[in-house]
Formats: structure tokens, C-alpha cells, sequence
């Protein structure tokens, strides 16, 4: 129990790294891209401004899951790498369709892949809405 509780901190921890690291990329992006946001056309803009948010988000839920994925199959508990990204997906994303177990051995692991998930889908919504609203005052700032 305790190697499980182990691990899947350390898992979470590690997507919590590579959030602020996609999300810190990002921030660095938009003030860089700063001034030609705020310069009209202002709605193409916000939209690409919300595209690139949003692959970034994609890319950070998909290396998350690929993480507990892997650590799945290195710890031999799925017999190949499909099954132990499908879980990893169902699990992270709180589908939890309940086709595919853990072992009872590494059950809490599912529990911490769901709340992780389940963490980070709420934090990249706030990420998200934040993003948009300062792109947004800041046009409208620059208008004024």
C-alpha cells in the first residue's frame, strides 16, 4: 500500500510538473505575442490565442496520460502498452467504464489516476478562462 501511495504521488507530481511547464511555455508565449494581440482584428485573435491554448492543454493531458500509462505496463501490471494506455485514459479522464481492472494489488492507483485527472482537467479550465479574459481586458484596454 504504501510503494502505491508512493508512486502515484510521485506520478502526480510529475504531471503537475509538466502542467506548470506547458502552462509557464504558454504565459511566455502570449507575453512575447503580447502587442500583436492587442492590435485589432481583435476576435482572430482571441481565437487562435484560444487554439493555442488548447493544444497546449491537449498536449499536457496526453503526456500525463502517457506517464501513468507507462508506469502501468514498467510495473507489468497490463501485458501490453494498449491496455495500459486505455486504462490510463479511462482512469485520467474519470470515464472509469470499468472494462479494464487493476489488479487488487495496485487498485489505489486507479483512484490516483482518476483524482489526478480529475485535478488537472479543473485546473486547465481555470488556466483556460484566465487566459482568455486577460487577452480579452487587454484588448479591450487597448481600444480605450
Amino acid at each position: 500500500m504504501v510503494s502505491q501511495l508512493g508512486l502515484g504521488a510521485a506520478l502526480i507530481l510529475a504531471t503537475i510538473l509538466i502542467g506548470a511547464g506547458v502552462w509557464l511555455g504558454l504565459e511566455l508565449a502570449f507575453l512575447r505575442l503580447h502587442g500583436w494581440l492587442m492590435r485589432p482584428p481583435h476576435r482572430p485573435k482571441l481565437v487562435a490565442a484560444l487554439v493555442v491554448a488548447l493544444l497546449g492543454t491537449l498536449a499536457m493531458i496526453t503526456v500525463s496520460v502517457w506517464l501513468w500509462a507507462l508506469a502501468f505496463y514498467g510495473l507489468g501490471i497490463f501485458a501490453d502498452l494498449e491496455a495500459a494506455l486505455y486504462f490510463s485514459l479511462v482512469a485520467f479522464t474519470t470515464l472509469g467504464f470499468g472494462d479494464v481492472l487493476l489488479p487488487l494489488e495496485w487498485r489505489l492507483l486507479g483512484g490516483m489516476t482518476a483524482a489526478n485527472g480529475f485535478l488537472s482537467f479543473g485546473l486547465v479550465t481555470a488556466l483556460l478562462v484566465e487566459t482568455l479574459r486577460n487577452v480579452r481586458i487587454g484588448q479591450r484596454d487597448w481600444m480605450s
